[in-house]
């Protein structure tokens, strides 16, 4: 069976309205698909992007309103510093001018050399009061760390470094960089109340042998010879001539008084 072929002429294909079924609305070539609003469906897309990040510059990120910026706190902490042996006063003060020089007094706080009180017995058998250092050849500071605050220290005349630990250095024998370490509070507490201690530390110029004069307690007015000497008790060892006899009589460094 052979199905007709009905052919177009060259006028309707040029007038295509002609086309439309009976009843349609005539069809416009001319409408286009209804946009998208791609920033509604991404509200990132709506901020404007400044010309400099289209230019390849590094810029501050944009805050979006509402945003809270919270800025983490800088806490100043205590810190050990290593001294050369005596020079603990000459540090403190000349740390104390080098930070307000610098800018820096702001963030170093305080500084401080833990003392006790003390007696030293001279020679002569004087006393002479005395504070007494706590940790001989380190002194204490209180510091916001930052670049700044540790160079003042680090440059300040006589001052060692940081009490911290080295970080090894990947290749040669030198040492490598101290990263100062905070005291922890436990540290801290310890340390202060050993330095608020009343009871006075007696330090003694007296060795074995020398010739002492007991000025205190049972054995008073009794003169004897050392022979042991113990200093971290703050006690000596000395033979007395009791009833005639050589005894050996354990006394406390407040109790004697050393004989020319």
């Amino acid at each position: 069976m052979t199905v007709p072929v009905t052919s177009l002429s060259t006028n309707e294909l040029d007038n295509p309205e002609e086309l439309e079924a009976p009843g349609s609305e005539p069809f416009d070539a001319t409408l286009e698909a209804d946009p998208v609003d791609e920033a509604a469906e991404h509200p990132l897309l709506a901020l404007e992007v400044p010309a400099t990040v289209l230019a390849g510059e590094a810029v501050t990120p944009p805050v979006l309103e509402g945003t809270e910026v919270i800025e983490t706190p800088q806490v100043a902490r205590w810190f050990a510093v290593q001294v050369a042996s005596s020079c603990e006063k000459k540090v403190k003060a000349t740390l104390e001018q080098r930070a307000v020089t610098l800018g820096v007094d702001n963030r170093i706080l305080e500084i401080e050399i833990p003392q006790t009180p003390g007696v030293k017995l001279k020679k002569d058998g004087s006393r002479q009061s005395i504070e007494e250092k706590v940790f001989p050849g380190y002194v204490l500071v209180r510091m916001i760390l930052d670049e700044d605050t540790m160079m003042a220290v680090r440059s300040t005349p006589n001052v060692i470094n940081f009490v911290g630990q080295e970080e090894r250095r990947a290749t040669g024998k030198t040492r490598g960089h101290i990263r100062p370490r905070p005291l922890s509070r436990q540290e801290v507490d310890r340390i202060f109340k050993r330095a608020a201690e009343k009871k006075p530390v007696v330090k003694v110029d007296i060795s074995e042998g020398d010739q002492i004069l007991v000025i205190a307690g049972p054995f008073k007015d009794f003169q004897g010879e050392v022979i042991e000497v113990s200093g971290e008790r703050n006690k000596l060892k000395a033979l007395l001539s009791i009833f005639g006899r050589e005894t050996p009589v354990e006394l406390e460094f407040s109790q004697i008084s050393k004989q020319n």
